[in-house]
Formats: structure tokens, sequence, C-alpha cells
């Protein structure tokens, strides 16, 4: 049954059955067929009766009717859906076609298309897989391309902006477009000259734009007027915006709304439909049967018996006498005009109409896979592999699937997906139990799905399937998962910054678990691209890049949200494995000897460069190395071509002016600071193989401590910081160049800098916890003011100064305060670490940066690179029994088991007596005793007992004398290392 009111037209539209006449200009039609559905537009009205269309042309003046009900002869089509606009009717087919009239719409016909939608100038189709299709007028941006001129297009038009996003339905107005998601996301463009995209201006829009002020209201129906729009959320809440001149926004006045407010009016009435029509709301309240209209209602729209405009809802004087039997189905809104579908209620002798196709885009759920996996025989598979081909080639189909149940999903945001991930892990790992399925799923994301993803999502709610993927990819056979997940790196790395930061977010909210999946994707892939290199594959570094690259933001995101999982965890061993192979390579090219060795030479130096560059490229990418293998690739990438290095690039120095040779040195740019240095001293003779260099940088230490130019200052815990006081640039900068020196060198400075310099020289933020580390103190007064009752802190009467300087403008008349004091401590921070010796560490980076030149170090941590320059603190020393080698004498001898007995004995000051006396320093390597090499040689000569232990620095060789007993050798190697500071040997 149809019941109508508004202007006059033909008396039942022509309908065929039984009409009557109500109070207040209501009318009903008790059709001989059911009308399953109809729209109605500014000049068209259409009626869809046992899947036919009928149309009937309205006049646009008052007076009366156009004409007859014309019917529409659509030949083995059956129409589930009429839209009617300014122009005419669009009929969408059972079976997904559409025809305008009575013609079908070529430029849709390879599509299926779920939805129509029409406005006065414009018409927009939605497709089973999420696309959307327009074409019309495009007088004030209405198609959602900016590049399409005002006349518009009479061929569809791909808005490819919004590919991706979920749409769960369309909406046409006079001149603007609307499009929801499933999780309530509303996008509006075009018009907006009354405000009716709900965007807090009156300017038109070209492209889709999101409506912020709507997200999160759970909103799951929008229906455009003229010049005004109506949103439904669940749970019954109408919002109105745009044009309110004729009281058509429902807010109790009749100025513009330029945002969505609530028709307060309704609050509480649960509205389950809601229609604008030209100038006019309609909006249902199921529960109780009623219908309430607001607006313009000169020609009687509104249903109340009024002939005036209404700013508030009032309800439609329905009759009761259809209560027991109809209910509302549906309202329709047109320009002048007002409808109510009733249909019969069960049991009242009459059947329902048959439910709609679902006008919902194809997703996946868990009935679907059970159903490909179960079904995927002979005979179904056709089918099956069609369906997979469906969700899984559309981006907004895998958006739209899997989304968290008790309307979870609308709480997405830019940083919660709204995906159940849970449930997408059981569905998945269900899905790869089919192998034959599951190979159709992996050829159909890599060859439609991967390439059509944009760099510019239009939505947060676009982003989800860089969600779901990783866990698809996980799955995979691992045939197939390294090429895929470099194929969705490649897509992550394309997107736009705004795109990537929200990703990020997303990936920051997730749980623990989901989290430590991710990284062991990337970590697991990477480590078997890794391992086909060092079996000579050469084409994986490109692939290995790109998947490094996005495992570094995913690793960037654990640190920054101090998530529970471990660094650890990003660690890939099979580095190690490949600097092995690069070590082989190396050894293999040059015990070449004859012609066919150094042909095969030839691959093997091309297969060494590969390595290299492949090291290169790690470098770049510190989280996935240990701290070991770290320091191996530091040591490869020094001198990556096994180059002998020039014999001129010695530094001869005199021990007494160690610092004062050095820096002629340096001044005078005598020395290639792009390869090791051989030190020699004045007056001795060695060969500096390491042990002379340990020596010379310690003795450089010594000395640029008791520089009487005075760079560094002695802190609190006997660290050492920047003189604030002295201010001569080059000096700092020839302090950076040797604490380089020595880190190129792999030596150890005995110079205690904090490890806030070590952050600052890797372009890290320092904290109030580096402060603690050098001045304890002054750090723990700071921390107490951050804990402190407000009262507290207004009686410390402290300001934005700083010894004098002031922290911001016009600090000195800013008192510290509750509200303001982590503003204050984190100046002070940056004051100390930065401002105050901003001068300082430019030239101080500038050296070492030049002393250094290889830029791998930048490879370390701060704590890596403060021991890898500081050398280890802890000293293992039964490390160094197990790194020594022997000659003329074995570790079961008597003189070997004293000497370690003695050893072992000495105190913690004396056993690093020996480290310098045998190494020409007492710092202990990065990564332990177990890092040095020592050789003990014994000595057989008559008069043993009288000779002192000798240490070969080069060589770091112990010459130990046979001694007779354990007292002599206690007694002289004590005297050694006390007393003896110079033993070098050939």
């Amino acid at each position: 049954m149809l019941c109508y009111w508004g202007a006059q037209v033909r008396e039942g539209f022509g309908l065929p059955g039984e009409i009557k006449h109500v109070n207040d200009g209501l009318n009903y039609v008790c059709t001989k067929s059911e009308i399953q559905d109809m729209s109605a537009g500014r000049c068209f009205v259409g009626f869809i009766r046992d899947g036919k269309v009928s149309v009937l042309k309205l006049r646009t003046d008052p007076s009366g009717h156009d004409g007859k009900l014309k019917p529409l002869t659509l030949k083995k089509e059956k129409i589930r859906s009429v839209m009617c606009g300014g122009s005419g009717a669009v009929l969408l087919s059972d079976g997904g076609r559409v025809f305008i009239k009575d013609n079908l719409f070529k430029g849709l016909a390879n599509r299926y298309v779920i939805q129509i939608a029409c406005g006065d100038q414009h018409s927009m189709a939605l497709t089973q897989n999420g696309q959307l299709f327009v074409w019309g007028k495009n007088s004030h941006g209405q198609l959602g391309l900016k590049e399409l001129p005002e006349s518009g297009s009479e061929i569809p038009q791909h808005i490819e902006c919004l590919d991706g996003v979920p749409v769960s339905q369309i909406s046409a107005g006079g001149d603007h477009s609307f499009v929801l998601s499933l999780s309530g996301v509303v996008f509006g463009w075009g018009k907006n000259s009354s405000g009716q995209l709900g965007l807090g201006d009156t300017e038109d829009r070209h492209v889709p734009t999101v409506v912020n002020s709507l997200n999160g209201k759970k909103t799951q129906l929008i229906s455009c007027g003229g010049e005004h729009t109506a949103t439904l959320s669940k749970g019954g809440v109408v919002f109105t915006f745009g044009s309110g001149k004729f009281g058509q926004l429902g807010h109790n006045s009749f100025k513009d709304e330029h945002r969505p407010p609530v028709v307060a009016e309704l609050w509480g009435s649960k509205v389950s439909q809601v229609t604008c029509g030209g100038y006019h709301t309609l909006v249902l309240v199921e529960s109780s049967k009623k219908i309430y209209a607001f607006g313009c209602g000169k020609q009687g729209q509104l249903g109340n018996g009024k002939i005036i405009n209404q700013s508030v809802p009032s309800p439609v004087e329905l009759t009761t006498e259809f209560n027991v039997e109809y209910a509302i189905g549906k309202l329709i809104a047109g320009e002048n005009h007002s409808f109510a579908l009733f249909f019969k209620v069960p049991g009242s002798g009459s059947t329902n109409p048959q439910p709609k196709q679902s006008r919902r885009i194809v997703t996946l759920d868990d009935r679907v896979i059970d159903q490909w996996v179960s079904e995927c025989d002979a005979k179904s598979w056709k089918a099956v592999k069609n369906e997979i081909n469906k969700v899984f080639s559309s981006a907004a189909s895998l958006n739209g699937s899997f989304l968290k149940s008790c309307d979870k999903h609308y709480q997405t945001s830019v940083e919660l997906c709204g995906l159940d991930l849970n449930l997408i892990k059981k569905s998945f790992a269900k899905l790869s139990v089919n192998e034959r399925v599951m190979s159709e799923v992996v050829k159909i994301v890599q060859d439609a799905l991967l390439p059509s993803l944009k760099s510019s999502p239009v939505s947060f709610e676009a982003l989800r399937v860089y969600v779901l993927l990783p866990e698809l990819i996980r799955v995979c056979q691992e045939q197939y998962r390294a090429e895929l997940l470099h194929a969705l790196s490649s897509k992550i790395l394309q997107l736009k910054p705004d795109a990537l930061k929200v990703l990020e977010n997303v990936w920051s909210k997730l749980p623990d678990d989901c989290l430590r999946g991710l990284v062991k994707l990337f970590r697991i892939t990477s480590a078997e691209l890794i391992d086909n290199i060092c079996l000579g594959e050469m084409t994986e570094q490109p692939c290995l890049e790109n998947i490094l690259q996005v495992f570094q933001m995913v690793n960037k995101v654990c640190c920054s949200t101090h998530c529970n999982v471990p660094s650890n965890d990003f660690i890939i061993h099979k580095i190690s494995d490949l600097l092995d192979t690069l070590q082989t390579t190396l050894e293999e090219i040059e015990d070449a000897e004859n012609l066919q060795e150094l042909f095969m030479c030839h691959f093997m130096v091309d297969l060494k460069d590969h390595y290299v560059k492949i090291i290169e490229m790690l470098s770049n990418f510190p989280f996935v190395a240990d701290t070991a293998s770290k320091q191996r690739m530091f040591t490869f990438l020094q001198n990556p071509n096994n180059m002998i290095f020039p014999l001129d690039n010695a530094l001869e120095v005199n021990r007494k002016s160690v610092l004062e040779d050095t820096l002629q040195y340096l001044k005078q740019d005598n020395l290639s600071l792009q390869y090791p240095l051989k030190v020699t001293f004045a007056g001795e003779n060695g060969i500096d193989e390491g042990g002379l260099s340990a020596e010379f940088f310690s003795l450089l230490s010594q000395s640029l401590l008791t520089w009487e130019k005075n760079l560094l200052e002695i802190c609190e815990n006997s660290l050492v910081w920047f003189n604030l006081e002295h201010t001569h640039k080059e000096d700092f900068y020839y302090l950076g160049t040797i604490c380089g020196m020595a880190l190129f060198n792999r030596q150890c400075m005995n110079i205690d800098f904090p490890l806030a310099l070590f952050k600052k020289l890797l372009d890290q933020r320092v904290t109030l916890n580096d402060l603690e580390e050098i001045s304890p103190v002054e750090a723990r007064c700071l921390k107490d003011l951050l804990e402190e009752e407000e009262e507290v802190v207004e009686m410390l009467y402290l300001d934005f100064t700083i010894k004098g300087q002031e922290l911001v403008s016009n600090g000195v008349q800013i008192p510290v305060t509750k509200i303001n004091r982590q503003k204050y401590v984190d100046l002070y921070v940056d004051f100390i670490f930065n401002k105050s010796v901003m001068n300082q560490f430019e030239q101080f980076s500038e050296g070492f940066s030049k002393g250094c030149p290889v830029n791998a170090w930048r490879m370390f941590h701060p704590e890596e690179l403060r021991e890898l320059f500081h050398g280890s603190p802890v000293y293992q020393w039964e490390e160094l029994s197990k790194c020594t080698t022997y000659q003329h004498c074995s570790p079961s001898d008597e003189l070997i088991k004293n000497f370690w007995t003695v050893f072992m004995e000495l105190s913690e000051e004396n056993k690093q007596k020996f480290l310098f006396f045998m190494y020409g320093t007492n710092r202990v390597p990065a990564g332990g005793l177990s890092k040095l090499s020592l050789k003990i040689v014994q000595v057989n000569v008559p008069d043993s007992d009288d000779r002192f232990p000798e240490a070969q620095t080069c060589f770091n060789t112990l010459r130990l004398p046979k001694y007779t007993d354990i007292d002599t050798l206690r007694n002289k190697l004590i005297h050694a290392i006390s007393f003896c500071r110079v033993f070098g040997r050939q």
C-alpha cells in the first residue's frame, strides 16, 4: 500500500487499485500488485511492481499532472531499484546492470552495480567490488573529480581516490554527493553554498572530503536534499545541516547550519529512517509507527493539515485503521511530495515482498572461507575462483571484512584500525590449509590487489589492507612470502607522509602479540633473503632493502611506544653468516694462484663486491644486527676492497710530546685519515700491528685530559664534558678528529664521555636521565621538582633561567609553576647538552666525522658506540686465559699454571696494569677480553730468575722466562707491570 501527500498529482499516480482520501491531504492507494520500491525526484516518480518499472513525469507547476504512468519494457530484466533524478530515472536490475529509463547504460555494462543514486543533474553507481562511478553535470564539483569541466561527463567516471574505502551507502542531492563507509566515515563533495557538506564553511568541494565532525557518531544512513543533508546514527539519532531557510533542518530555526547538530526535538525517539526532499525532511520512528515531517509545507508535503513551513518535527496525521495489518516499510521524499510504502505484516494474509539482493559490497568472512576450503572440487572451482577474484582484487572488500563486533569498528580512527585481529589470524590460517585456494589468493593479491593500492588514501579506513595483508603473507608458503612482502613494502614506501603517519599510529596501537607477529614476519623473510644471498643469489638486494625499510618503520614504532617487543626480536642472525661468507670469499681470492683459479677469481670478485654492497646497505639498518656483527661490518667497510694500505701513512711521535706532534700532523694535513694509522715512537723500534696504536691513543687520552687549554672539564662520576669557557673552535675540531681517528683505528680512548655525547653524535634526543649521569644532584633536584605539590613548586621561586642565562625570551619574568615545570625541565636539559655547548659540539662533530671517514659508525646504538670508543667497562679476567696461545710450552706446564695462578691473585689495579704493560692500554675492547689475543712464549735461558717478563706490544706477545718457582714469577711480574712502561720489541 502507498500513502502520499503534497503537491497535486494525477489521482493515485495512475496506479491500478483502490484509492482512499483521508483528512489533511493524505491519500492511500491499495494496489493490486504490491509496490516493492519507489523513488521520487524533481520531475519524475518511479514504481517497481513485480520487478517491473513504471515512471510518471510530473509537471513543474502545481496545476496538475502530465501524462499517464508509463511502463518501461525491459526484456528478461527484473528491476530491484529505481532512482529518479532531475532529468529521468536510473534503474538497477537484479543482475547488477544499470538502465537509463529502458536502455542499458553501456558505460557500466561490464560492472556489477549494487547501488545507484541520482541528484538533480548527476548520478552515481556503486559496484560490488567497492568502486564508485559518477556521470552528469559537474557545475559545483558534484562528480568528485576536480579535473572534469563544469559540463561534466555523460560517460561514467571512476572516482579512484575512494578505492579502498568500504562503502556502505551512496547518496546524491541537488548538486552535492555523499558516501558512507561501513564504519560510519562520511565523505561529502559538490555544492556547499549553505553548508550542506557539513564541513564548517560554504566553500564547494571538488573531491571527496571527510566530514570529521561525524567521526565516531556511528552513522548508518545519509540522505541528501536539494541543499541540505541528514544523517542517521545507530541508536536513532538524527543530524541535519545545510540550508535551513524553510525549517528543513528541524532545529527550531530557519538559519543554515554549516556543521552537523543533533535534531534535539527527536532526541530519544530512536528514529529508524530519515529522508530529505527538495526542501523538507521526513523521519520514521518505527517502534511507534509514527512519521515526522519538517521544512517546507506550502504544498502540503508535511502531512499535518497545515500549509506552512515548520522548523520543528511535527507528526504526519496517518490514519490508524491500517495499524494492525500494515507496517511502514520505506519513506520517500520528492521535491514537493512525500510518500510512505506500507507492507503487510506476517500473518495478515499477504506475503511480504521478497528481500532484495545484498546492496553491500562483497566482503570476506569465516563462512565464505569455510565454503571455499570445502567446495573447491572440479565442479565448484570456477565459482570459488570467481569469488576469490572479487574479494582479493578489491582493497575496499578486504577493508570492509573482519570488522570488530559490538559496534567497536565505529571507533576506527587514525590510531585504531577497527579490525578483529584474532578473527583475521584464525581465518587466514584456515584459508592456508587449502593449497589450491591459497595459491589463487596469492596470485590475485600479487597481480590485481597490490598494483591497485593508491599512494594517498582518502581515509584511514583504506589503510586496513596494510594490517590485513601481513597476516595473509605470514601464512603463505615460503616461495611466495618474500615476493609478496616485497610488493607490499614497496606500496607502503610509496604512501604519502600523512598516510604513512596514520599507518604508524595504527601499528603503535596493535596488541603486543600482533606487533611481535609483524616483527617476526619481516625478520624471517629478511633472513631468508640473506640466506639466498649467501648462496650466491645476486638479485635479492632491492627486495631486501624495501623490506628492511618498512621493518625499520616497525622498529621505530616499537621503540617509541615502549611495547613489550624486545630489541632482540629484530636481530637477523643470518647477517653473521653473510659476514662469514664474505670473509671466506676474500680468503679464496687472496689464495688464488694458477690461471684457472684466477679465472674463477673474477667471479669471486664480483661476488665479493655484491656482498660488500649488501653489508653497506645493512649498515643503514642497525637494529637488525647484533653488536658483534656490527663491529665486523664496520671492519669490512673500513677496507671493502681489501686494499693494501699505503706505507707512507705512518705517524711518528715522541712519547713526551705525543699531543703536540699529532696536532702538527693534522694541521699540516700529512695523514690519510681514510686509511688505518701505522704508529712509531721516536727512537724506538717496533712494527705497529695494533699494539703501538693502542699505546698511542692511550697516551693521547692522558695528554688531552691534562692539556693546558682545558677543553674538557671533569664532572661528577669522573665523566668529562666540554668546557663552556673554552670557545676556540679549532681546538674542539682537532679533539673530535683525534676521537674519530681512535674509532676508525678500532682503538679505545681513555676519556670518559657521557652517553649524551654519543646520542648527540647520532642525532638522538638527550633526556633528564642523561643529565643524571654527569650531574646526579642536579638531575635529582629536577626530578623532585616534577613530583612536588603545587604550593611547594611556587615556594621555590624558580624562573626560566639557568646560571644567568634565559631559557626563553624574558625568562627571568616567567615563574616556574606546576603547569609549566615540565617545559622548564626540558629546556634546562636542552640548555646543558645543546645550547650551552653548541659551538663546541659542532666543531667536535665535524672533526669526529673527519677522523672516522667511514659513515658506518652511525649504525651503532649510543651505548654500542660508547663501548667501541671507551672500551668495555666489564673485566672478565677468565676470558683472557681462554684466548691465549702458547709457544715452547703448553697450558699444562707448571710455569703456565703458576702464571695464571699469580695473575688471578693480582689486585684489580695490578691486573689493569698488566693490560697496559701488555697492550699499551688498560681499556677492554668492545665485546670483552675475549676480543684480545695473547701469546705466551717460554724463554729458556740460564739466568731466568734474574730476568723480567717482556712484552712485545706489537705482536701481543709475552716473553716469560722459565722461573724456578711461583714466588719468583710473582715478584718479577709485579715489578715489570709496576715500573716498566716501555717494552716494545720486534
